[in-house]
């Protein structure tokens, strides 16, 4: 080796200050791959004992319970036990009588559902997906199947990538399996903390976000998918609205237009109003879109559909031909895709995510709901504005 080599070699090995800005490598890089790698370690490390916890606490939880149902003792054994652990092994946390009851009840609720595979033949980190794809795709976390559809409740489904305070927070406030199984995902794909959770559990995100039926996924980016979802709800109130005779599409549109402030609050922030039944033209020929809104914070067009009747296949046909026009005769450099929204009095899910599945465009369909209207005769026998002025008079 030359003498010039071999300085280099040295003052790479010695960390040389004035030496190292020679070496014939991009070190930065290297450091990158280092990082990325001890990183994934530290991940892993923190999934597998996760893992291995909540299956201590299954274990357990079976335990106790079978002990329980065959002896029948109460509290005071539980409390005897949780005293008797906590002094055999001082540094392990979690065996309050409170958290044994917990884990009773995190074994029989999952249980009592469904059958729980408690053997895996991999270990833990073995398991453990080096990225979120295969995880977020076998998850579906757009999806809201019927019980039937539903896995089996095992150490393979989102149960194991949730924390012990995530579960049992789900456990106590989410009783709808479809519903659990739904924020479950969306916790794992999208990295909600537990006071996030109880936070969407309050304000029932499930029914607003998680109903939605869309090919988002497929459609954009994850991130502006996940911003797009996030934005739109199932159902729409439309409370404003109410009518005791026969209507359609046409009035609600008007209805919608009259009460306008109503119905941007309803569509949520960003979003302002462009027009109904608004023009363009394709090819020679005259269309009229429903309702034309824009979003400011997505930078995105909306096109809006109504329909006064459930939802058919053969809506999303002229919804997606109404977003490709608007992308090529609207839309303007630093425009994102236009997404179009089908708004129906109801809607059959799996019909509609059949009709979406090879769309190239993002649509997303839901549901509208009215204000509900007085009955006539009921209508009839109340007295008139004019009538409670002069009474008051």
């Amino acid at each position: 080796m030359s003498q010039k080599k071999c300085t280099f070699a040295f003052a790479f090995i010695l960390g040389d200050s004035h030496m190292t800005q020679m070496i014939p490598f991009d070190y930065s890089q290297l450091l990158r791959q280092v990082k990325q790698r001890v990183s994934q370690a530290q991940q892993r490390a923190i999934y597998a004992a996760n893992e291995e916890l909540l299956r201590m606490y299954w274990d357990i939880g079976e335990m106790l319970s079978s002990a329980q149902k065959l002896e029948g003792w109460g509290n005071g054994t539980l409390e005897r036990l949780a005293t008797d652990i906590n002094n055999l092994y001082p540094e392990v946390k979690g065996f309050s009588p409170r958290n044994c009851r917990f884990m009773i009840q995190f074994f029989e609720e999952y249980n009592k559902e469904l059958t729980m595979v408690k053997s895996i033949t991999q270990p833990p980190v073995a398991q453990l997906e080096t990225n979120t794809k295969p995880l977020v795709s076998q998850l579906q976390s757009n999806m809201k199947p019927p019980v039937s559809q539903l896995p089996k409740y095992n150490f393979e489904l989102p149960i194991k990538h949730l924390s012990w305070s995530h579960n049992i927070l789900l456990i106590q406030q989410v009783k709808d399996i479809r519903a659990r199984y739904w924020y479950m995902t969306q916790c794992v794909v999208n990295h909600w903390s537990r006071r996030y959770l109880a936070e969407t559990i309050k304000l029932d995100y499930y029914n607003q976000h998680g109903a939605l039926a869309n090919n988002f996924d497929t459609t954009l980016p994850t991130v502006e998918s996940d911003d797009v979802k996030s934005m739109l709800k199932d159902p729409y109130i439309f409370d404003m609205l109410t009518f005791t005779d026969q209507y359609n599409e046409r009035d609600i549109e008007i209805g919608l237009t009259k009460h306008i402030e109503k119905f941007l609050v309803e569509m949520g922030a960003g979003f302002a109003f462009m027009g109904r039944q608004y023009h363009i033209e394709v090819s020679g020929d005259d269309y009229y879109i429903d309702m034309l809104m824009y979003n400011a914070f997505l930078h995105r067009y909306m096109v809006i559909e109504l329909k006064n009747t459930e939802f058919k296949p053969e809506y999303i046909g002229k919804l997606n031909f109404y977003c490709s026009a608007v992308d090529d005769i609207l839309c303007r450099e630093g425009d994102n895709k236009t997404i179009g929204l089908l708004l129906c009095r109801t809607k059959d899910r799996i019909k509609a995510e059949y009709a979406l599945r090879d769309i190239a465009k993002p649509i997303g369909v839901s549901d509208y709901e009215l204000g509900q209207a007085l009955p006539n005769d009921l209508r009839s026998s109340l007295p008139t504005i004019e009538e409670i002025e002069a009474e008051l008079e």
